[in-house]
């Protein structure tokens, strides 16, 4: 009988900015002579993570007080290299992450412009092929993300990039950040069918927080394969429908929107999920980011089991989803 960390695994919602064991970014941190705010490594370590019934008040808490300095730390070449290969192997070691795709953004790893980008996501991609070298078992792929507080013009080199680098493992494109409203999703469309006629993968944080007209437009206009958390959804009988109609799957992650304030608990949880499967809609068990929110992917499988809001055939269906799901391409799983 197989062991729980046996079964196969897939993750596709991970940013590696939370992914990270603090303990090789403290390292890090201090062969790069990062000043922190604290010598003491414990202090490091509650500053990056949450444990407990710590939460954030919003998204933007969530990226002032952690993402500064797992960024910071991960800003160049040898640093996201030995990042992206810690992941990789440690998912495998922990939780038989047999495909997993990582996704950050390159913009937030050049130190404003000191690095180059293209040197960065090389050596991102190092790190992928070293990890995948040392675990054969593993496929994996590498998501760059755009941002909404970033220009239209900057986002526009990203993908630009994720086109360039599409041969050697970047599977696809994301938009994350807080919403703003000096961004427009309309603005930016262009991008995105940019990248579907290059081959990559669209997925799109939306539906997270606040109002889900934009999740609404990016169900029925940009059609993403996958949409980042957009649980909100379950607000709209229509929009599930759309979802359903275009085959979009959500990209869930218990953990981090009990965490982020943007699910109240487990009751408003299971609510949604339970909405969301009633109505069809397909969906993914995801971490966000396993070490900054002390988790990872079988203790969010555990955790929907236990509060009786799955059970483990809807557990299993989930995990098939996101290997029909995933960018990384057939042949590589």
């Amino acid at each position: 009988m197989p062991k729980k960390t046996q079964i196969p695994r897939a993750e596709l919602h991970a940013h590696l900015g939370g992914s990270v064991d603090p303990a090789i970014l403290w390292s890090i941190a201090h062969r790069h002579g990062i000043k922190l705010p604290s010598k003491d490594y414990w202090d490091f370590e509650d500053m990056i993570t949450m444990t407990g019934t710590e939460t954030n008040q919003s998204l933007d808490d969530m990226h002032n007080n952690f993402y500064y300095w797992t960024e910071l730390i991960q800003s160049s070449p040898d640093t996201i290299e030995e990042s992206i290969r810690s992941v990789i192997g440690g998912g495998y070691r922990k939780c038989n992450l047999v495909l997993q795709e990582l996704r950050y953004n390159p913009m937030f790893r050049n130190r404003s412009g000191e690095k180059d980008l293209d040197h960065i996501i090389v050596a991102s991609l190092w790190g992928l092929d070293r990890a995948m070298l040392e675990y054969p078992q593993v496929k994996a792929g590498i998501i760059l993300m755009l941002d909404r507080t970033l220009t239209y013009n900057q986002n526009a080199i990203i993908v630009e990039k994720a086109i360039r680098y599409k041969p050697s493992g970047i599977v696809g494109i994301d938009l994350a950040g807080p919403q703003r409203k000096s961004f427009s999703i309309k603005k930016h469309s262009s991008l995105f069918k940019m990248a579907r006629h290059a081959g990559l993968g669209i997925t799109i944080h939306s539906g997270e927080e606040g109002k889900i007209d934009e999740l609404r437009y990016v169900v029925n206009h940009i059609k993403p394969e996958r949409i980042g958390h957009g649980f909100l959804c379950y607000k709209d009988k229509q929009l599930m429908k759309d979802i359903v109609k275009n085959n979009a799957t959500l990209e869930i992650c218990p953990t981090s929107n009990l965490r982020n304030n943007v699910i109240k608990n487990k009751a408003e949880l299971k609510k949604i999920i339970r909405t969301l499967m009633i109505n069809k809609v397909k969906f993914t068990i995801n971490t966000d980011g396993p070490e900054m929110y002390c988790t990872n992917l079988y203790e969010e499988q555990e955790l929907l089991r236990k509060a009786g809001i799955l059970i483990q055939a809807d557990i299993n269906r989930c995990t098939k989803w996101a290997f029909e799901a995933s960018f990384v391409k057939q042949d590589r799983v």
